[in-house]
């Protein structure tokens, strides 16, 4: 009945989310609640460390905490609607509320693109033009650039968002997804969307595709330079210094690319949750583990911190 009742207004949207395993939601409550303290708490301690720690104000940390509360705007955007509505029968979101959920859920999505780009071209600053780094990234253009990041994802998303919100629907209001998303709204449409999954699949090819070769081709030029000199030591100081980017932009880009690089018509809805789940949940409390694990200066800084904390 509540489904009923909602699903004829034009005020609610109904997210079924899991509800074709009704078995599995106090599961994923419990589970998805977990992961999303660990990007809580793992998030705020990078943001934290960068910001009081000294050692750490460089273009690198600086740009890890603007990741790291891109992360936790991210995960905020969709997770909380999503417990709620693991934990009881009402699953409802307002008109409103879905908008700007997929407003901001494109923009942030859109800026952490741009934002793993920047990072790259930070480690090959650092790596193929050590002489020049200082002058290369000053903490002026360290800001322009984290800036540009906020503002291309939230200027896209703007039009985007519009584009997608304007598809006349057919009357019931069931989205087959856990939060407001392009290829789930637009599979409530009563008219063609060929112009909107074309759309969505530019905008993919270059906020994704694009993004991801500038940073293969940063990698690669760092690569080649570690070779040429032949140096056991600088090429521990390359994985050090960027596996733990690598491995960030991996698990963002892949679930990305297998999502939104093929027609929301071929894409199958519950894959789909699955997948979004990975990258909404999992990724960003990946994120602040990979970098404290694989970081010297990071694991460093915490030390000092904990040692702080303990001798006051």
């Amino acid at each position: 009945m509540m489904i009923k009742k909602n699903a004829t207004s034009e005020d609610f949207f109904i997210l079924l989310g899991f509800s074709n395993w009704p078995q599995l939601e106090v599961v994923l409550f419990v589970v998805i609640l977990i992961f999303y303290l660990m990007t809580l708490t793992g998030n705020l301690f990078i943001i934290i460390l960068s910001y009081v720690d000294s050692h750490l104000h460089t273009p690198m940390y600086f740009f890890l905490s603007n990741l790291s509360f891109l992360d936790l705007c991210y995960t905020t955007s969709s997770i909380p609607q999503l417990l709620v509505n693991l934990w009881g029968p009402e699953k409802t979101i307002s008109y409103a509320g879905c908008m700007v959920q997929l407003y901001f859920v494109l923009a942030l999505g859109i800026a952490e693109c741009v934002l793993l780009v920047v990072m790259s071209y930070d480690r090959y600053a650092a790596v193929c033009r050590p002489l020049h780094y200082t002058v290369l990234m000053h903490p002026r253009f360290c800001h322009l650039l984290a800036a540009a990041s906020w503002v291309i994802g939230f200027t896209i998303s703007a039009l985007h968002s519009s584009f997608t919100f304007w598809v006349p629907l057919c009357g019931h209001r069931l989205v087959d997804h856990f939060f407001c998303e392009v290829p789930a709204l637009l599979r409530l449409s009563c008219v063609d969307t060929h112009a909107n999954e074309l759309t969505l699949m530019v905008m993919s090819s270059i906020f994704v595709l694009i993004p991801l070769i500038l940073i293969l081709t940063s990698y690669g030029a760092i690569a080649r330079a570690v070779l040429s000199t032949q140096s056991t030591t600088g090429l521990q100081k390359v994985f050090r210094t960027c596996g733990a980017h690598l491995t960030v932009v991996s698990l963002f880009f892949i679930p990305v690319m297998c999502m939104y690089l093929q027609p929301p018509s071929e894409n199958s809805p519950d894959q789909g949750k699955f997948i979004a789940l990975f990258y909404t949940v999992v990724t960003p409390s990946l994120n602040p583990l990979i970098y404290t694990l694989r970081n010297k200066d990071v694991r460093g800084a915490a030390k000092r911190l904990l040692e702080w904390e303990w001798g006051m």
